[in-house]
């Protein structure tokens, strides 16, 4: 359900012909991802695709004219300093945009939910495993100093698809910013796990009493519910401090970049927009 929506969030962070080939082909490749990981029988198979389809018909009549305004609106902002706030106000806006797809998302998912087997289920606990293995190969090994350095590559990188390469002074900006971050491969670990178990728990739970569409929809977007507000308070306090650090983080390296860099993006972000509208019907 998660994967869904952030797919859909991903592909507004892409190059433009990303977007247009990306989203037309979502239903099918969101298909793979999800057989890859519970593996469909043949019975499932066509309550999935129309699901994957459904969710996808509806996204783009619902949702893509009004991320292609919001697109509109970062393009105006993206050429002026902005403030922490309003950085964190647009994260609030597309935040509220993937809980309205997650919602619909749970609403096509939740019959499929009920009729998934034990044995599907055991085939993405081992799926999760390998891949919990590969991120602990990727986020936990080496000393700490070697762990930061992946972390500030990533970064800069994700920054220069966008602005343009970063300056020295910029570079050492990400990295500082990195250092003061609240998140840890540890916490990272921990609350990917979370996730996970908290899925697969609910999952089993349908799969034995194998409740009406409603009592289904229900528990699926608790999950969703529980992972972007977990339970435990120091979880709480950790996302929050996230969150604030992200739109504070933003805020300061925008205020770094040339007019150059500033217009860099301003053509990105008209880009995007170009090709939603095209896409929307």
């Amino acid at each position: 359900m998660r994967r869904l929506g952030l797919l859909l969030a991903v592909l507004l962070l892409q190059g433009c012909s990303a977007i247009k080939l990306g989203y037309n082909q979502l239903p099918t490749l969101s298909y793979w991802w999800l057989d890859g990981q519970l593996s469909f029988s043949d019975a499932q198979a066509e309550p999935v695709r129309n699901a994957l389809k459904n969710l996808h018909d509806w996204h783009r009549r619902s949702e893509l004219r009004s991320y292609a305004a919001l697109l509109d609106s970062l393009a105006q902002q993206s050429q002026s300093t902005l403030s922490d706030q309003q950085v964190c106000s647009v994260w609030d806006d597309v935040q509220g945009r993937l809980d309205r797809t997650l919602r619909e998302a749970v609403r096509q998912a939740a019959p499929v939910a009920v009729q998934l087997g034990p044995r599907q289920l055991q085939h993405l606990a081992r799926h999760w495993e390998r891949k919990n293995e590969e991120w602990e190969d990727q986020w936990l090994q080496g000393d700490p100093q070697l762990r930061l350095e992946r972390r500030v590559e990533r970064a800069v990188d994700r920054y220069a698809d966008f602005y343009g390469p970063l300056t020295g002074a910029q570079q050492t900006l990400v990295r500082e910013q990195l250092q003061q971050s609240a998140w840890t491969a540890e916490w990272g670990r921990r609350d990917r796990k979370r996730r996970q178990q908290d899925l697969l728990a609910t999952l089993q739970s349908l799969q034995r009493t194998r409740p009406a569409a409603a009592e289904a929809e229900a528990a699926l977007l608790g999950v969703w519910q529980r992972w972007t507000r977990p339970p435990a308070a120091e979880d709480q306090q950790v996302m929050t401090r996230l969150t604030r650090q992200a739109c504070s983080h933003l805020a300061q390296l925008h205020a770094t970049t040339t007019a150059e860099q500033r217009q860099r993006a301003m053509r990105r972000l008209r880009a995007y927009e170009r090709d939603l509208r095209e896409l929307s019907p």
